[in-house]
């Protein structure tokens, strides 16, 4: 058992995938954050980032995931990141 390299595996990625994968995923969603505070205060700026920013974080997950199910069918899709 190793805490670095289990979950990536589980994923089907390694530690520096899994890194640059997390990472990215956490650098979007941070910017989407900050888009949709600036939209609340000033609602004509940004008006459909933050629904656009979800839209493109999801289709990355879900197909990576479907990718992995096509070759594992013993895999059990969860909503990890």
């Amino acid at each position: 058992m190793n805490i670095f390299t289990d979950h990536p595996h589980k994923v089907g990625e390694s530690y520096s995938e899994h890194l640059v994968m997390a990472g990215g995923f956490g650098w979007t969603m941070f910017w989407g954050g900050l888009a949709c505070m600036v939209h609340a205060i000033l609602p004509f700026l940004f008006e459909k980032t933050g629904s656009d920013i979800i839209r493109k974080l999801h289709m990355r997950m879900v197909t990576k995931r479907a990718d992995l199910i096509k070759a594992d069918k013993d895999y059990e899709l969860e909503w990890v990141i």
